[in-house]
């Protein structure tokens, strides 16, 4: 697996002055994307509706308006 490409814009065309350490997105080659965010499980986990759920190795994490809203452009449609 690896990274085929970035979805959206970089931290720096977001504001990062140092472009390290910021949420970002990437589309994997099996098609899968992986997230860039604050860990926030154990804050959020006991929010989940009663419908979801996440396994063990998965953690839930946050990533800012601005970013997705960024990256909205180049996610595919299916």
């Amino acid at each position: 697996m690896k990274i085929v490409r970035r979805i959206g814009v970089p931290p720096s065309s977001r504001g990062s002055t140092s472009g390290a350490n910021c949420p970002d997105l990437f589309e994997l080659s099996d098609g899968n994307f992986a997230v860039i965010g604050t860990e926030a499980t154990e804050v959020l986990e006991k929010e989940l509706p009663a419908d979801a759920s996440r396994a063990d190795y998965e953690r839930i994490v946050i990533v800012s308006r601005e970013t997705l809203i960024r990256a909205k452009a180049d996610i595919p449609d299916a």
